[in-house]
């Protein structure tokens, strides 16, 4: 099994699979992180970049199909997140797609900024902090029909409003 692919299939555009366990996921946000400073996000984006890529990697190496795996020698399966970072003079948008099931359906609730978090709830904490950094949080089924696909944008112009 190999352990991270990385793909460049356009301008702006970095794809990155990888097996879903910790180490692995923090050699995947390093390399996005690098590709998002590559393109010239502008000052203090990469620290937003960083929270986001960090939360939804970890969230799809913990609920997507790696059981919270620290190190990929720990991985019972081939199991892989795929993540894609596109930055433009705009903003970025950054997806993260898992293998672990799941229902988009139950995971929109806690995508909703506008209310504070149930504090007692072990749930929906980390959610309701990526929704309040980006303009757009999304939760769909993958495309593989056996995940989730997350998607998080963020504009530019809109930086000093969230």
């Amino acid at each position: 099994m190999n352990r991270l692919v990385i793909s460049r299939p356009g301008a702006g555009v970095i794809g990155v699979v990888f097996p879903a366990s910790h180490d692995q996921g923090v050699l995947c946000r390093r390399i996005l992180e690098g590709h998002a400073r590559d393109e010239g996000i502008p000052s203090g984006e990469d620290a937003v970049i960083g929270l986001v890529t960090s939360e939804l990697l970890t969230n799809a190496i913990d609920h997507g199909g790696g059981g919270g795996a620290h190190t990929f020698q720990e991985l019972g399966s081939d199991v892989r997140v795929r993540s894609k970072l596109t930055v433009s003079s705009s903003g970025w948008i950054l997806e993260v797609s898992d293998r672990g099931g799941g229902d988009p359906e139950e995971l929109r609730a806690f995508l909703d900024p506008d209310g504070l978090p149930d504090l007692e709830d072990e749930r929906g904490r980390g959610f309701f902090l990526l929704a309040s950094s980006v303009d757009s949080l999304t939760v769909e089924a993958n495309p593989e029909g056996d995940g989730l696909t997350f998607k998080a944008e963020r504009r530019y112009d809109s930086a000093g409003e969230s």
